[in-house]
């Protein structure tokens, strides 16, 4: 586990290797998440858990459980390799910073 602190912003990483599967097809469990005052959590990429995409009867869980979070919303992520998520994730995490004032 990794934590960086700056104010009332801080980023925390958990990775560990996994067997792969069909849920976990690149043998990573992770999750990389960005949270601000009072804990909260503002950004979030994991594979923690399945999601349902669309909704409705004609709503569908994907195989793959790569997702991203964005405060309430939470959309499927194309996991293409570990170098590929760390930049999309401190992208995401630059534009939130920005959005919310946090950042120089």
């Amino acid at each position: 586990m990794s934590i960086t602190e700056s104010g009332d912003w801080w980023v925390k990483f958990v990775v560990r290797r996994v067997p792969v599967t069909a849920e976990k097809p690149h043998g990573l469990d992770y999750s990389l998440t960005l949270h601000g005052p009072g804990n909260a959590r503002y950004v979030g990429y994991d594979n923690a858990h399945g999601i349902t995409v669309g909704s409705g009867p004609g709503a569908r869980k994907p195989v793959a459980q790569d997702h991203r979070h964005r405060m309430k919303s939470v959309k499927p992520y194309e996991y293409q390799d570990a170098a590929t998520l760390l930049a999309d994730f401190w992208q995401e995490v630059d534009a939130v910073l920005k959005e919310e004032g946090a950042s120089p």
